[in-house]
């Protein structure tokens, strides 16, 4: 399985915002460093937006590509359902949802076979949860130290569009997320004309 493992904090400081959710991650941003701070072409400002967007769900281009040609399909706008598209991948909710503390982890967990979907082993990150799915910990993982803190971390999301069960080690997707919900730092409508030519 091919994945991005650049530096998290060098990636976030060229790119001009924090994906990686981490506090020290933007801590030595300069203007010499960072992309975002140059005065940039049209075609650079897009580029910029889409490296932004893909490093945030940590998803490469050939599959960013089939996202962005499904959403151009879609009946609503393309940027909004782009977005709405990677935010609900299994590896993304999870992350949402608490059990993880950065994508990479959350990818991981996935991977390894920690998390449930509708009481059923998935094991692929990518996979397209739909309302009312229930993502759960499995019962022998919820004995995990790092997994425990991790869901009692105070900082966490607090969407709307999920609902947790603390108790059960479990979350729900209650609704397909508002783009104005999505806590990322993103221009989409950039990307659709990136891809518009």
């Amino acid at each position: 399985m091919a994945k991005n493992m650049q530096p998290r904090f060098k990636l976030s400081r060229r790119l001009g915002v924090n994906i990686c959710g981490h506090p020290n991650a933007m801590k030595r941003a300069t203007p010499e460093n960072s992309r975002y701070k140059r005065n940039l072409s049209n075609y650079g400002k897009q580029l910029l937006e889409k490296q932004k967007l893909k490093a945030y769900y940590g998803v490469l281009e050939k599959q960013f590509l089939r996202y962005v040609k499904d959403a151009m399909k879609s009946k609503e706008l393309t940027g909004s359902a782009l977005v709405q598209t990677l935010e609900c991948r299994l590896d993304n909710l999870v992350y949402r949802m608490g059990f993880a503390s950065s994508i990479r982890q959350a990818r991981q967990m996935v991977v390894h076979r920690h998390i449930l979907v509708n009481g059923k082993r998935v094991d692929r990150p990518s996979f397209n949860v739909s309302i009312n799915d229930v993502i759960s910990l499995r019962e022998k993982s919820q004995k995990n130290q790092m997994f425990i803190d991790n869901i009692e971390d105070p900082n966490k999301f607090g969407l709307s569009y999920i609902e947790m069960d603390k108790s059960t080690f479990s979350g729900k997707l209650v609704s397909l997320p508002d783009r104005n919900e999505v806590p990322i730092e993103v221009e989409d409508h950039l990307i659709v004309e990136f891809y518009s030519k």
